[in-house]
Order: C-alpha cells, then sequence, then structure tokens
C-alpha cells in the first residue's frame, strides 16, 4: 500500500500476484492493495516499465484501502510514503516498510531500479512467510 497506489504499489500487487501463483498458494493468500489517497491512474511510467516484465497494467485502477481491510492483513508492505493507521490492531499486523522512492516522473532507467527492488521484495517476503518446499 502507499498514498497513491499508482506507482510502487501497483508493482508490488502485480509481483505478488505472480508469486502467489508461481508457488500455488492461491487458495491461502489474498493480496489487497490501495492506497490512502489514490491517484486518478497508475503512473505511465510504471506502466511502460512493467509491461517490460510482461505485465498489464494500462487498465488497473487506484484504489482505497481501509483501515478495516489493513486490520485484516497478517502483513502489509508500505512504500515509505504512506498515511498508515491500522488502529488498535498495530500489533497484529506486520508491516514492512520499503521506503522506496516514487517512480512518479522519473526517468525510465530510475524506474526500473525501483521495478526489480519492489520485484526483490516481493520475492524475499514470499520465501519468509511461505513453507519451503525442502521443509516437508
Amino acid at each position: 500500500m502507499c498514498v497513491q497506489n499508482a506507482g510502487r504499489s501497483q508493482m508490488a500487487t502485480e509481483f505478488a500476484e505472480r508469486e502467489r501463483e508461481r508457488r500455488d498458494l492461491e487458495g491461502s493468500i489474498a493480496i489487497l492493495t490501495g492506497g490512502t489517497h489514490p491517484a486518478d491512474h497508475v503512473h505511465e511510467e510504471v506502466i511502460e516499465v512493467m509491461h517490460e516484465e510482461g505485465f498489464d497494467l494500462s487498465e488497473r485502477t487506484p484504489r482505497e484501502i481501509t483501515t478495516e481491510q489493513l486490520q485484516s492483513c497478517d502483513y502489509v508492505a508500505t512504500m515509505g510514503c504512506s498515511t498508515l493507521d491500522v488502529g488498535e490492531n498495530a500489533r497484529t499486523v506486520d508491516i514492512r516498510d520499503w521506503d522506496l522512492p516514487d517512480p512518479a516522473g522519473q526517468d525510465r532507467e530510475r524506474v526500473r531500479e525501483i521495478r526489480d527492488e519492489v520485484k526483490h521484495r516481493v520475492e524475499t517476503l514470499f520465501d519468509e512467510v511461505t513453507p519451503s518446499e525442502s521443509a516437508g
């Protein structure tokens, strides 16, 4: 999640959905995305660099996320710009602030760097929170 839900959180959602499918976890992991003050559309530079990875974000619409939705999560990744408030359940939600730069208005190479960092962090989070196949 982030403020606008128009860049980093959209990237993270796409990578998380792909990772969930790769690990055959569709029935056990729900993925929510949203922003506290959503933008009207996903940033164009984000659409372009995610297309390079095989994702089409052109039809994605930033959405608002509610405190109730956040409280229902086991893990919340913020992007460094959040006005996150999970209320009294803050102790039960594992909040990860990834503190990533906003891709809006950045040149394509910088947005690629941000994209690659988001991808890495999503994969790392999945490694951490899902049982490994070797664990049996």
